[in-house]
């Protein structure tokens, strides 16, 4: 008797290995796959601007990251205070005026080099709700804590998410023609919007991205992160506590079905190695003084110095 349904999901041509390069930009869920891949000692980074929701905030920092578009005054406000860009999450945000500008302007660099150099790029969406500034009649990545009076909300249409996705990927191709791009929409539920607003978001974004993976987009691919989480770990006990975000057990769940598909048979025997280390460097001892944890101590550096030796990317 089956009492439920499993989310296929395909092996890569394109396998994540120990020398690949990977980048993961968006909602909070791209952090959470980010943590995983920081934890078995991949090279990848995460979100270099903050948590980004949706796919205008992500051209955007996109654009000015691979266009060496610089960020300037100009581009800052007071408020609270704290110096703040519309363009960046609030993480970003700091007292001084000129230490932001520079922090933000090096992040940008970075992340040029960062995506030029990466041969995976993974792109979480996880709303299609965005505030319009009233005054600059610009679309915000993050409000700030600005009073509410001074945004308009608005649903982005497929059309528009559409054609802002395409224009992420087709700058992408421009400065690296062998990325692979992976799609993914976040199963963070955004009820603050509502909870038909929020099905609706989803729906908007899960149009949109399957329009483009089933178009001619040869590099990009779409990993049901979503769709695992609706459908196979649908309870609640697969919830943090706010009833809102995947729990650690769901997370490693949809990390298991991500690394079936994407990471290389041959990089499972060294994520194996690094766990073994991991978890002994994460053991707290009783007697640490004594002699047996001191061998222990002694066998676990020669376990990272031949692996580090193997790989020398890989750092502890």
């Amino acid at each position: 008797m089956q009492f439920r349904t499993q989310t296929p999901v395909f092996k890569s041509n394109s396998s994540i290995e120990y020398d690949s390069k990977i980048v993961s930009l968006g909602s909070c869920f791209a952090v959470n796959i980010a943590e995983q891949l920081a934890y078995f000692k991949f090279q990848s980074s995460v979100n270099p601007f903050g948590i980004l929701f949706h796919p205008l905030a992500i051209l955007g920092i996109i654009q000015r990251a691979l266009k060496q578009n610089y960020f300037t005054e100009a581009d800052l406000f007071f408020h609270n205070e704290l110096w703040h860009c519309f363009e960046v999450h609030s993480e970003m945000s700091h007292p001084d005026k000129k230490l932001l500008l520079q922090n933000l302007n090096e992040k940008l660099t970075e992340t040029q080099q960062q995506i030029s150099e990466a041969s995976h790029l993974i792109l979480t969406y996880g709303t299609s709700w965005v505030y319009r500034h009233k005054a600059s009649q610009n679309v915000v990545a993050n409000c700030h804590k600005v009073p509410q009076s001074e945004f308009e909300k608005e649903l982005l249409s497929t059309a528009q998410i559409q054609d802002a996705i395409q224009e992420t990927l087709e700058l992408l191709e421009e400065v690296n023609p062998t990325l692979n791009i992976i799609l993914t929409i976040s199963p963070v539920r955004h009820l603050k919007d509502g909870f038909v607003e929020n099905q609706v978001s989803k729906a908007h974004l899960v149009a949109a991205v399957y329009s483009l993976v089933n178009s001619t987009l040869a590099n990009a691919t779409y990993f049901p992160s979503y769709e695992i989480q609706m459908d196979e770990l649908r309870d609640y006990r697969f919830y943090a506590e706010d009833l809102l975000h995947p729990n650690a057990t769901a997370i490693a769940y949809i990390w298991e079905r991500f690394f079936t598909a994407w990471i290389s048979e041959k990089a499972l025997s060294i994520m194996q190695e690094v766990q073994q280390i991991q978890k002994g460097l994460q053991h707290r001892p009783f007697h640490p003084d004594s002699e047996s944890h001191q061998h222990f101590l002694k066998q676990l550096h020669h376990k990272i110095a031949l692996l580090q030796k193997q790989h020398p990317s890989i750092q502890f």
